[in-house]
C-alpha cells in the first residue's frame, strides 16, 4: 500500500474528526478523566502560589462574594445527589462570577500587573470548560429539583473575600473538594 492510497483514508480521518464525530479511545466523558480535572486544580494552585506574596495591585477596592468551600465529608455522604449537584453548580456559577469580577476590577486598577492578568484570564477560561464539563457529565440537570420536591437544600454558604490571593485559594479549594467529590461520586454513577 503506497501513500496515494493512503491519502483518501488520511483525508477522511480529518474530516471526520474535524467534525467533531467521537474518536475511538477518546472518554465520552471527559471530566471522568482525573487527569483532566487535576490540570484545572494545577493551574488554580499555580495562580494562588503567585498571589501569596503579593501586595500591590492584588487587593480588591471592594469585597467580592464567593462560595464556601469547606465540606462536612459525613453530610456530603448523605445528602442526594440533586443536592450535591445543585451545590457545586451554584458554587460554580458563584466562583465565576467572582473570577470575572475580580478581572474587571484588576483590568481598572492604576497599574494592572500582565502576570496577575494572565492567571484572572487562565481561571475565566478554566471556569468556563469546567462549567461546559459538568454540563455533559449532567450536573445541571440534576441539580434541578423536581417540582413536588420539598425545598429541604440549605441556601448556598458564602462569605466575601478582598484580595487576589484570597480569591485564588478559595477557587482551588474548590475545585480540591466540593468539585472532586461530585464528579468522582458522579462519573462511579455513570460507570454502573
Amino acid at each position: 500500500m503506497g501513500a496515494r492510497d493512503c491519502t483518501p483514508l488520511l483525508l477522511l480521518s480529518f474530516l471526520l474528526f474535524s467534525l467533531g464525530l467521537p474518536v475511538l479511545g477518546a472518554p465520552p466523558r471527559l471530566i471522568c478523566d482525573s487527569r483532566v480535572l487535576e490540570r484545572y486544580i494545577l493551574e488554580a494552585r499555580e495562580a494562588e502560589n503567585a498571589t501569596m506574596g503579593c501586595a500591590e495591585g492584588c487587593s480588591f477596592n471592594e469585597n467580592i462574594t464567593v462560595p464556601d468551600t469547606k465540606v462536612n465529608f459525613y453530610a456530603w455522604k448523605r445528602m442526594e445527589v440533586q443536592q450535591q449537584a445543585l451545590e457545586v453548580w451554584q458554587g460554580l456559577a458563584l466562583l465565576s462570577e467572582a473570577i470575572l469580577r475580580g478581572q474587571t476590577l484588576l483590568a481598572n486598577a492604576s497599574q494592572p500587573c500582565e502576570a496577575l492578568r494572565l492567571h484572572v484570564d487562565r481561571a475565566v477560561s478554566g471556569l468556563r470548560s469546567l462549567t461546559s464539563l459538568l454540563r455533559a457529565l449532567g450536573a445541571q440537570k440534576e441539580a434541578i429539583p423536581l417540582p413536588d420536591a420539598t425545598p429541604s437544600a440549605a441556601p448556598l454558604r458564602t462569605f466575601t473575600v478582598d484580595a487576589l490571593s484570597k480569591l485564588f485559594r478559595i477557587y482551588s479549594n474548590f475545585l480540591r473538594g466540593k468539585l472532586t467529590l461530585y464528579t468522582g461520586e458522579a462519573c462511579r454513577r455513570g460507570d454502573r
